[in-house]
C-alpha cells in the first residue's frame, strides 16, 4: 500500500467525523496525478511555502509600517502564527491539520504593500475611477489560480481556496470546519500580536488594557482562548466558545482599533501610504513598456496585481526610483 493510502486510512480512523477527509476532496479544477507519499491537501501546503508571493510577506506591514526594528511582526510571521493556532486547535479537535495549515499559510498571499492602509487605497482607487473593488483575500484566491507560476496557478484543492476566500469575518463561513479555524485563529493571532507590538513600541502600556476583558482573558491571552474554544467544539459541527470569552475578545478588539489601530503615532506613516501607491499605480497603469502586449480590458488588472504584489520596501524603492530626483553629479 501507498503511504499515501496509509495516511488516509489513518483520517478515516482518527479523525472525527466532522473533519475534512483529503481522501474525500472535491479536487481541483485541473486533475493531477496523486503522489506516493503525500495526500492532496499536504502537497497543496508544499506549493503554498515554495511560492514566489509566500516569500514576500517577510517584506509586507503586519500593523507597524516598515519598521526599523527587527522583533515586529511582519505579514510572514503572523501567517506563521496564524498556522501555529490553527494547528494546534485542529489537533486537539481531531480535525484535518493539513487542510488548517494548507488555507493558513496562504489566507494573506494577496494582501498588500503596508498592510491594510495599502489594502485601502487600492480599493478606493479601483471605486472611484472603474467602479469595482480590492480585496485582499479575493487578491489572495487570484494569486493561488492565476499568478503564481508564471500564470499557470498553483492548481489547489476546492477546500483551500474556499477557505482562502472566506477567511474575512466580512465573508460567508468557510465550507469546512477547517476553515473556519484558521478565519478565528486569524483574529486570535493579530489580536494577541498586536499588542505585544505595540507595548514593545511604546503606544500601550499594560497598564491601559481594559481591566474588564484583561480579568477573563488571564496573562497568557492564547491559551486562556484556546482552552476555551477546544472546549466548547470538540465532537461539534460548529466552532464555538463561550460567551465571557468572546465578549472578552470583542471589547478588547475594539480597545485595539481606538487606540493602536487608529491611533496617531501608531500609524503616522499611514499618511504618506496614499500619495506613494497613487503615484506609483497611476505611472504603471499608464506606461506603454509596462502595458505592452496586453489588451486593454487586461491592462487595470495587471496593474492591479503588480501594485499588490509589491513589498514595503520594492514600493519605496521604485517610489524613489521614479519620483524623487538623483543628487547631480558632473561627469568628468
Amino acid at each position: 500500500m501507498l503511504i499515501r493510502q496509509e495516511i488516509e486510512e489513518r483520517e478515516r480512523k482518527f479523525l472525527s467525523r466532522y473533519a475534512a477527509l483529503s481522501s474525500k476532496t472535491r479536487g481541483r479544477e485541473h486533475p493531477e496525478k496523486e503522489d506516493d507519499f503525500r495526500t492532496a491537501f499536504q502537497r497543496d501546503r508544499d506549493k503554498i511555502i515554495h511560492c514566489k508571493a509566500f516569500r514576500r510577506l517577510k517584506h509586507k506591514t503586519q500593523v507597524f509600517i516598515s519598521p526599523v526594528e527587527d522583533h515586529y511582526r511582519t505579514r510572514l510571521t503572523h501567517t506563521l502564527e496564524v498556522a501555529q493556532i490553527a494547528r494546534t486547535l485542529a489537533r486537539a479537535l481531531s480535525l484535518n491539520e493539513d487542510l488548517t495549515e494548507a488555507i493558513a499559510l496562504a489566507h494573506d498571499l494577496g494582501h498588500t504593500p503596508f498592510g491594510h492602509a495599502g489594502e485601502y487605497v487600492l480599493d478606493d482607487i479601483l471605486k472611484e475611477n472603474y467602479g469595482r473593488r480590492f480585496l485582499h483575500n479575493e487578491q489572495s484566491v487570484r494569486v493561488v489560480e492565476v499568478l503564481e507560476k508564471e500564470g499557470k496557478g498553483l492548481n489547489l484543492c476546492w477546500e483551500v481556496i474556499d477557505g482562502i476566500r472566506n477567511h474575512t469575518p466580512d465573508d460567508p463561513p468557510p465550507a469546512t470546519l477547517e476553515g473556519q479555524l484558521v478565519r478565528l485563529a486569524d483574529r486570535i493571532a493579530y489580536l494577541r500580536h498586536d499588542i505585544e507590538d505595540a507595548i514593545r513600541a511604546g503606544v500601550l502600556t499594560e497598564r491601559q488594557l481594559p481591566r474588564k476583558h484583561m480579568r477573563v482573558l488571564g496573562k497568557n491571552i492564547l491559551d486562556r482562548i484556546v482552552t476555551d474554544i477546544i472546549h466548547h467544539s470538540r465532537e461539534k459541527p460548529k466552532i464555538a466558545m463561550s460567551k465571557a470569552v468572546q465578549t472578552a475578545i470583542d471589547g478588547l478588539y475594539d480597545f485595539m482599533y481606538k487606540n493602536v489601530y487608529i491611533n496617531p503615532s501608531a500609524k503616522q506613516e499611514e499618511s504618506k501610504v496614499p500619495e506613494l501607491l497613487r503615484q506609483l499605480f497611476r505611472y504603471y497603469h499608464y506606461h506603454a513598456d509596462f502595458q505592452k502586449g496586453l489588451d486593454e480590458e487586461d491592462q487595470l488588472q495587471h496593474t492591479v496585481d503588480f501594485i499588490a504584489g509589491m513589498t514595503d520596501r520594492y514600493a519605496i524603492s521604485k517610489f524613489q526610483e521614479l519620483f524623487v530626483p538623483d543628487e547631480w553629479r558632473a561627469k568628468r
